[in-house]
């Protein structure tokens, strides 16, 4: 049975509200390190990114029955150590999927269009028209490597477009009728877009490097919506400045901290943060995609629904084992 929750960083005033409603208690602690809490007391803890949940914390949290992520990474949490305690990972990649979907596509129309970089000409009074011809998504061949939530999303919303999108995935048979799911070969041949929905793993860190590239037939546009450490940065500049990558929309990037919160805080960054930043090949925005004022809602409503459904669970196998 789940008593009490330590919330670690403020969210939607939803949560707390909602749970305190259903009985649950709520304590929070926004500033703190755990080293300084009495974690032992506390049923489940609900969090985004302030804090590092390692087994040193999960030891320490001995009667934890959930940790709960806002949002859709769980990078932060030791998942191994904690599963091996017997502690449910809850995170919400329900809530956001459609705040990510629509900035992947308003990033993507910005870039094939020029939109961004015609406006700040404008306001230094400079009226170039052909040079800013743009491309069409009609008619363009999409890629969505992985296919959960937020692919999914995507696809749905480019179906208006009439483009032709395909999707690949470690999960077999998760295509439906807005993506066909192809073999990775497929989308290396065929594709004049890549969108990345995929979460940050072993397998998943470095995946778009110069040899990745390589193996696309043409150039391509490139949208990182999901970890920026999925890119291995000098390796997509190189592929920028010899044309194998027209452009790329980076929500996130390689050189983020693990709380996601300011890159500049660094004492240096990289030459080539700093080609990306001067690119007119590059759209560059802060780690927002899934970051809108719906999805703020959306997200902390989903942890609360599951956290209540997680209660009811262990509460029936409670009462089953007494019989």
């Amino acid at each position: 049975m789940i008593k009490r929750i330590l919330i670690l960083e403020k969210n939607h005033p939803f949560i707390i509200y909602t749970l305190k409603k259903k009985g649950f208690i709520c304590d929070e602690n926004y500033h703190d390190s755990y080293d300084k809490m009495n974690l032992s007391i506390y049923d489940g803890i609900v969090l985004r990114s302030r804090l590092k949940i390692d087994n040193k914390f999960i030891k320490k949290a001995k009667n934890l029955k959930f940790i709960a992520r806002i949002g859709s990474g769980t990078e932060n949490i030791d998942k191994d150590y904690a599963f091996k305690k017997g502690i449910t990972l809850i995170s919400s990649p329900e809530g956001n999927k459609d705040a990510v979907a629509e900035h992947a596509i308003g990033m993507l129309l910005c870039l094939m269009n020029h939109i961004i970089r015609s406006n700040h000409q404008i306001q230094k009074g400079k009226w170039y028209r052909e040079k800013n011809r743009g491309k069409e998504i009609m008619k363009k061949t999409i890629g969505i490597i992985g296919y959960g939530n937020t692919g999914k999303s995507f696809a749905k919303k480019l179906s208006g477009f009439n483009a032709k999108i395909l999707c690949y995935d470690i999960l077999p048979n998760i295509g439906d009728t807005y993506a066909k799911q192809v073999h990775m070969n497929k989308i290396f041949q065929k594709s004049d877009v890549i969108s990345l929905h995929v979460p940050y793993t072993k397998k998943t860190k470095g995946m778009i490097n110069y040899n990745f590239i390589k193996r696309f037939s043409k150039p391509f546009y490139l949208i990182n919506t999901s970890r920026g450490g999925c890119i291995i940065t000098n390796h997509l500049v190189k592929a920028l400045k010899n044309g194998k990558i027209y452009g790329a929309c980076l929500d996130v990037l390689e050189y983020e901290n693990s709380s996601f919160e300011n890159i500049f805080n660094k004492n240096t960054l990289p030459k080539s943060f700093f080609y990306l930043i001067h690119s007119d090949q590059v759209i560059l925005t802060p780690h927002i995609a899934g970051w809108t004022k719906e999805s703020k809602y959306k997200m902390d409503k989903k942890i609360v629904e599951k956290i209540i459904l997680l209660n009811k669970k262990l509460n029936l196998k409670n009462n089953y084992k007494k019989y």
